[in-house]
């Protein structure tokens, strides 16, 4: 019987049309727990979990970081976090499944101690049966001492029966050389089907849907090829600046930080070929065959395929920002891009000679996530003699965010007795009590053992071989200079000549 998503307006609703099965049994360890992610991100999102009744009935959260506190005072800190209209009766049941303990994360010995001993009693408590989550919410540079300890302390592996895994937050390697390193050590301690390489961009609705659109419907996927359409935009704007990440953004950029991970991952979602089964392994493989078709870039001449910007001061939503030099802990003559614009070529049978721009910054006039795929114009303009000017190709949007949704962008008669055309749009845009956030959909996947929205290793190697020369080269002046442009603008202006050497435009932010 077909679903209307559109009628469910409460959880059970959603649950029932949606097929949402309550996960097995699990406890949660987030290392990191003293952290803003921890407390801003994943906490909520666990709660709304909760009070929606979508976690386990067997479930404890045990918060691990280096700080000093008891459970009580880790409570006290998370509910802080917690939106103006949480319900109270519901927080007091949720916090008895909430505990803590501090640790030194380079210490086998501290983990023997705070987590061998305690895990057993929590895990009989609450019934979880020995099923494990480790989630590692700490800054990467500690990544390393987390996994090496676990293995120490006997905490990596699967026992009889039970279940362990481990989450990973990006970013995931800093190049080709650390990431690889990184994976070595995973590897060592966790097998592949352990391992949830986070990327909370695949877990937002509009994406996941990308498969579904495609795949399930006859209409689009004759027409996804390069004999229909002309050009695909990707485009992720933030009105944000770098908020508190200096020490982070300044040895990243927009390409280690958007690029290498949330963009290449919605091209290749936009570019795959059909899985023979829809699994997780079949959908990665898929995924992986795109990176591999990905055209190297030209290092004698990247001005042509990339172009970097980085903000000044500016006004965003009426007020006045300052540019990126003049925030707290960045060099003051620092060229590191907070804007980057790339010109992607496909050589595989589907995409050759269409173009994939992808675009991505910070302080720019709008925020939103979209990929526009633009088809090619009619073949032959029949209505020319009535019409001055041009008419615009039809163009299939995929929002991500804020406003998710699906819009098609088609050309019709202007009512009345003029002959003129007009654009109309017919759109769909997702339900707000449908919707599960990004987190909230890593969590109760991760529970579930499903893999679908997490990326493989090699899928890490290969967007990371793609791009690291092009960052050697940039960061060695190969790339031209990043340029600076205004908060508030829509980026760079030469961003502009990689379409317009094309004949093409950006679509308007």
């Amino acid at each position: 019987m077909p679903s209307d998503f559109t009628r469910a307006s409460t959880t059970d609703e959603i649950a029932t049309v949606c097929r949402i099965e309550t996960p097995k049994n699990c406890g949660l360890v987030i290392f990191g727990a003293s952290g803003d992610l921890t407390r801003r991100k994943l906490v909520p999102a666990i709660y709304r979990l909760y009070r929606q009744r979508l976690l386990p009935k067997g479930f404890f959260l045990l918060g691990v970081s280096r700080t000093t506190m008891d459970s009580e005072r880790f409570r006290d800190l998370v509910h802080e976090e917690l939106p103006a209209d949480c319900d109270e009766g519901c927080w007091l049941q949720f916090a008895r499944l909430i505990h803590y303990r501090s640790i030194d994360y380079g210490d086998a010995g501290s983990y023997r101690a705070n987590l061998s001993g305690i895990l057993p009693a929590l895990e009989k408590e609450a019934g979880t049966e020995g099923n494990r989550i480790f989630y590692l919410a700490t800054p990467p540079a500690v990544y390393e001492s987390v996994i090496s300890s676990l293995h120490a302390a006997g905490l990596a592996g699967n026992d009889q029966g039970s279940r362990t895994r481990i989450v990973i937050e990006k970013p995931f390697g800093s190049d080709l050389e650390s990431a690889r390193q990184l994976n070595r050590l995973l590897l060592g301690a966790f097998r592949e089907e352990q391992i949830y390489r986070i990327d909370h961009y695949l877990a937002k609705e509009t994406v996941q849907n990308i498969l579904m659109f495609r795949f399930a419907n006859s209409l689009f996927e004759p027409l996804w090829n390069r004999r229909y359409i002309d050009h695909v935009q990707i485009t992720a704007a933030e009105t944000i600046g770098i908020e508190q990440r200096a020490g982070y953004y300044e040895g990243a950029g927009v390409v280690r930080d958007m690029f290498q991970n949330h963009m290449f991952q919605l091209l290749t979602l936009t570019a795959m070929e059909p899985p023979s089964l829809f699994s997780a392994s079949r959908v990665r493989d898929e995924k992986a065959k795109v990176l591999q078709s990905i055209r190297p870039f030209r290092l004698d001449r990247l001005d042509g395929q990339i172009v970097t910007g980085q903000y000044g001061p500016g006004v965003v939503s009426g007020n006045t920002v300052r540019g990126y030099r003049e925030e707290t802990g960045v060099a003051p003559h620092s060229a590191v891009p907070t804007y980057a614009a790339m010109k992607v070529w496909i050589d595989n049978w589907r995409w050759q000679g269409v173009p994939f721009y992808l675009r991505s910054g910070k302080r720019l006039g709008r925020q939103g996530t979209e990929i526009a795929v633009c088809f090619r114009p009619v073949p032959h303009m029949m209505f020319a003699q009535s019409f001055g000017g041009g008419i615009s190709p039809n163009a299939l949007i995929l929002r991500v965010q804020p406003d998710e949704g699906i819009s098609l962008e088609m050309q019709a008669k202007n009512p009345g007795s003029r002959m003129c055309l007009m654009p109309v749009t017919m759109n769909f845009s997702y339900p707000r009590e449908v919707t599960l956030s990004a987190y909230e959909r890593v969590l109760l996947d991760c529970m579930e053992g499903d893999q679908m929205l997490f990326v493989r290793d090699d899928g890490v190697d290969l967007s990371w071989e793609i791009l690291t020369p092009v960052i050697n080269a940039m960061e060695t002046g190969g790339g031209g200079a990043v340029q600076i442009y205004q908060a508030g603008s829509a980026g760079p202006s030469a961003a502009d000549s990689l379409l317009e050497n094309d004949g093409k435009k950006w679509r308007s932010l």
